[in-house]
């Protein structure tokens, strides 16, 4: 009989695509999903192999947020067949944890972030103490606990002690080839260069408004912006400002698989988070991995991370400040030397065989065979 693991998510899984993987992979090695999320007014239809419970809560944020996702979890959980709990990020860990100790389950704790570290917490000294108790009380009971960076895993290993942390980088799948749109498609000029910002969390002081004001002295280039975040209404109003609405262009939050055709399309991505807080300090961004699978060089913020993972594979230029001076000497210098934009597309395309999330997850499934 397949062994069950139950997936806990605290968004509407539509658009998390590190959940969506690890199911596939687990799916693929034999195991049987159910996979938790939320269901909220404009979610978008899931069709998945495996099952899948989406319950609208009667709260979308705050302490009754939390509580409300812990509380349908935990029963959801504790009634549901159950060999292995699998929990993603700390705000899914208290019912888990709890489920863990009552049925006695192994737990992985998949940590997607920095959690205690995120900006939105930062000056709310007593809710940050409240996740840290929360994340102490439960981390010890997780037989395996992973997260997406080393710097991260590493910063996990000293908060509590842990003698292990597995890395798990947020890489692509391997898929066939994508056909791209072609920029005409997209309302841009074919003969000019397509710089392309991407991802579901655009959100404020993560280097998109530096970007929009870059555009000012970029004159060889358009920019398109695809995602979500609190920020798209800030840029939005930054481009008609600048009166960029010529060069610049919104789409909205898609599905991977449509986004990454506009990925191909593009000549530059952009990845320009700041180190005003941990989590973003020692993160490793999806969309980085995602340009690198379209074979598309980036240019990015020296981030601990970031940087070394650009240089190592040299594939992108890495910006000293995040400022609109120093992305557009950044950009103007590649597009007026063609040839080392050509060298550092090439250099991302290898990087399509190079790496894979089916060879990053290989050390997850071992270890997974023996939970008992």
């Amino acid at each position: 009989m397949k062994r069950r693991v139950i997936v806990s998510v605290s968004n509407d899984l539509a658009t998390d695509q590190r959940v969506r993987k690890q199911c596939e992979m687990l799916w693929q090695a034999g195991y049987d999903i159910f996979l938790i999320g939320r269901l909220r007014e404009d979610s978008l239809p899931l069709d998945r192999p495996y099952l899948i419970s989406r319950k609208r809560l009667p709260f979308n944020r705050g302490a009754l947020f939390y509580t409300s996702l812990n509380v349908h979890l935990f029963f959801k959980t504790l009634f549901s067949k159950a060999d292995v709990l699998w929990v993603n990020d700390l705000d899914t860990l208290p019912a888990n944890w709890l489920v863990s100790l009552l049925r006695n389950k192994p737990l992985i704790y998949d940590s997607h972030e920095y959690f205690t570290e995120v900006p939105e917490i930062q000056n709310k000294p007593f809710v940050k103490r409240v996740w840290q108790f929360f994340e102490r009380l439960c981390i010890k009971r997780a037989n395996l606990v992973i997260t997406v960076s080393p710097s991260i895993a590493e910063r996990l290993k000293q908060d509590y002690d842990l003698s292990e942390v597995l890395t798990v980088r947020n890489i692509p799948m391997k898929a066939a080839a994508i056909p791209s749109v072609g920029k005409m498609d997209l309302g841009f000029d074919p003969n000019r260069y397509l710089l392309l910002l991407q991802g579901g969390g655009i959100n404020m002081n993560r280097g998109g408004e530096e970007l929009i004001e870059s555009m000012k002295l970029i004159e060889k280039a358009d920019l398109l912006i695809i995602g979500g975040g609190d920020a798209l209404p800030e840029l939005k109003r930054l481009a008609a400002h600048y009166q960029l609405d010529e060069k610049v262009r919104f789409f909205e939050k898609m599905p991977y698989e449509e986004m990454m055709r506009y990925t191909f399309a593009a000549d530059i991505g952009f990845s320009l988070d700041k180190s005003d807080n941990l989590n973003y300090k020692f993160s490793l961004p999806n969309k980085i991995f995602d340009y690198a699978m379209a074979g598309l060089p980036m240019i990015t913020s020296d981030l601990p991370e970031v940087s070394k993972f650009v240089r190592e594979h040299d594939i992108g230029l890495v910006v000293s400040e995040v400022t609109p001076e120093k992305i557009a000497e950044a950009v103007n210098g590649l597009i007026d030397k063609s040839s080392e934009l050509k060298r550092l597309k090439e250099n991302a395309s290898l990087m399509r065989k190079r790496l894979s999330w089916e060879n990053e997850f290989i050390p997850i499934l071992e270890k997974m065979d023996k939970l008992k």
